[in-house]
């Protein structure tokens, strides 16, 4: 899981940017499925599921630098917070 806290004025842009992502994350084989969401108005999230280890530290090590192509400081107010959990079960 990935938390991201847009700066004010740059909510919409961030809401844009998690929605044209999805793109470049679909080429990724490593990605099982992929969630963008907004938790209130300047609160984002992504939530992510990976084949293995090993493609989870690949895609997370590329990931925001696809989605901000480089703006992040520009869009956000603190780093994003990555939370890596383990999924024991799903339906």
């Amino acid at each position: 899981m990935i938390s991201l806290k847009a700066k004010a004025e740059q909510t919409e842009v961030v809401a844009k940017f998690l929605e044209d992502a999805v793109e470049n994350v679909i080429k990724d084989d490593q990605v099982l499925t992929w969630y963008s969401y907004r938790i209130d108005k300047d609160t984002f999230g992504i939530f992510v599921t990976f084949n293995d280890e090993d493609g989870r530290g690949t895609h997370l090590n590329g990931l925001l630098d696809k989605v901000f192509k480089n703006k992040s400081e520009e869009l956000l107010l603190q780093s994003p917070e990555i939370t890596k959990i383990d999924i024991f079960t799903s339906k």
